[in-house]
């Protein structure tokens, strides 16, 4: 045989026994711990699951708020939490569709909000669900039939709502807007008068007004309104939609989220926190999250990183909780209410406050886009010992837009239009969940554990090289 026949064969050997050693013994490799804010926001998401009782959330009044429920799904989807309660609140979502959309519960037929229309087209999407049949309803046929094609040109792309009354001016706001955008953007093609609209609602400083509507009517654009209120947490959602809006190609979509994401950081406090606009002007973790959350997406990785870090000093731990220590992982809405909870523990008509913030804020945590919640596997932070893989997301996941629709009385961040449906199941129990400091409970999904990979490789690499070389050596000897 051939020296190089001789040398390949026995290679080859080398080469298969070194494999099966490797292979036949138990490997560990250490995993580089996960970044501390994915932790904190899979505590969170965990704090938040145990507030679901069949799938839903309930609000101030009523037993279910579907809005709220909504803002779970996507709190859970984007850090890979809990699958059983996102995959109960997707069924229940979907079969309570015009429980939220409109006012059929209360007997009031011919009214379909838009708004929420959109945001639930946006969970369907995102859920992996069909969103032209979610609940038996085409909710991306529902939301173009609800986007104005008026000629008069600014109102030109606006999503409203459709009543068989005439009910004055449409209430439908800058969030309802970012959800049609990222909805529709989800589902398929996405109409450039939408994207279009949305940017009009920017003003030339780079922040988004919350109402397109001054006291006397439609205003065209956010320049054209005196004294426009920018809003931070419209801006917020505003930038995330025309991320996703220039990643199908729309128009000034791009440069627009740019322009936004620079007044956001104009924004952002020293403590890296942010406020809201009107009741929310104060620092919260609302505001803070969405903003998050949008600088995330945008690539300001810094102040990104800064407004996670005020996050986790609203959010109870075992070690911070004091008379609330069993819900650890809970974000407060501030500070006053992260100090009143370790006094007195979280009061029941406390509780709908913290669900609220802890839902949104967790959104800055976990820096996952709402353009990418149901399509990027969520970050880990339950790396996996002796060098396996990590484990895969959810086939099944179940994300959604952020803030609620109901009426927050606590003062969480920017409204949305209220609709909610009639009492129908009890009120949740609260599952304390697992502290900073240890993996979130239930949790699935997860990036592969790169650490344990490249180190398995790096061994089998030295391994070959070192039998080539001998064989080599041993080769060379025989041919002298």
């Amino acid at each position: 045989m051939p020296l190089s026949r001789r040398l390949t064969t026995g290679l080859g050997i080398a080469t298969a026994t070194t494999l099966a050693a490797i292979t036949s013994a138990p490997l560990t490799v250490a995993a580089a711990p996960a970044p501390a804010h994915v932790t904190a926001a899979r505590d969170a998401a965990s704090w938040l699951a145990g507030e679901f009782k069949d799938g839903t959330l309930p609000g101030p009044f009523t037993p279910e708020d579907w809005g709220l429920t909504i803002d779970g799904l996507v709190a859970l989807s984007a850090t890979g939490v809990d699958a059983p309660t996102r995959q109960a609140a997707t069924a229940q979502v979907a079969r309570h569709v015009r429980s939220y959309n409109s006012y059929d519960d209360w007997g009031i037929e011919g009214f379909t909000d838009g708004g929420a229309t959109a945001k639930l087209l946006y969970a369907a999407a995102a859920s992996g669900a069909d969103p032209t049949d979610f609940g038996g309803y085409d909710l991306r046929a529902e939301t173009l039939s609800l986007i104005s094609t008026a000629d008069a040109g600014h109102q030109r792309g606006r999503i409203t709502s459709r009543t068989t009354a005439d009910s004055g001016p449409d209430d439908s706001n800058t969030f309802d807007q970012s959800f049609a955008v990222l909805g529709l953007a989800r589902s398929g093609d996405l109409p450039q008068d939408t994207v279009d609209f949305l940017i009009r609602q920017q003003c030339s400083a780079g922040g988004f007004r919350l109402y397109p509507d001054a006291a006397g009517g439609p205003s065209p654009s956010c320049d054209d309104q005196p004294g426009a209120t920018l809003d931070v947490d419209s801006t917020a959602m505003a930038v995330q939609a025309l991320l996703a809006a220039a990643e199908e190609g729309a128009t000034d979509a791009g440069d627009a989220a740019r322009k936004g994401a620079d007044w956001l950081v104009t924004q952002q406090h020293a403590d890296g926190s942010f406020g809201g606009s009107g009741p929310t002007t104060g620092a919260n973790s609302n505001s803070t999250g969405l903003a998050g959350q949008a600088l995330a997406a945008a690539g300001r990785d810094d102040e990104a990183a800064r407004a996670a870090k005020a996050l986790a000093a609203l959010q109870l731990t075992a070690g911070n909780g004091g008379a609330a220590s069993a819900d650890a992982g809970a974000i407060a809405y501030n500070t006053d209410g992260l100090k009143a909870a370790a006094a007195a523990g979280i009061t029941d008509t406390d509780r709908d406050q913290w669900r609220r913030a802890t839902a949104q804020a967790l959104l800055g945590l976990a820096q996952v886009p709402l353009g990418r919640i149901g399509l990027d596997t969520p970050p880990t932070s339950n790396p996996p010992p002796t060098g396996t893989a990590s484990p895969t997301a959810s086939a099944t996941p179940t994300p959604s837009p952020t803030l609620t629709t109901s009426p927050p009385p606590t003062g969480t961040a920017s409204p949305t239009p209220s609709v909610t449906s009639p009492p129908g199941t009890a009120a949740p129990t609260t599952t304390a969940p697992t502290t900073a400091a240890t993996p979130a409970a239930s949790g699935l999904g997860g990036l592969p554990t790169t650490g344990a990979a490249i180190g398995s490789y790096l061994l089998i690499a030295l391994l070959l090289v070192g039998g080539g070389a001998m064989l080599l050596v041993l080769g060379r000897r025989r041919a002298e």
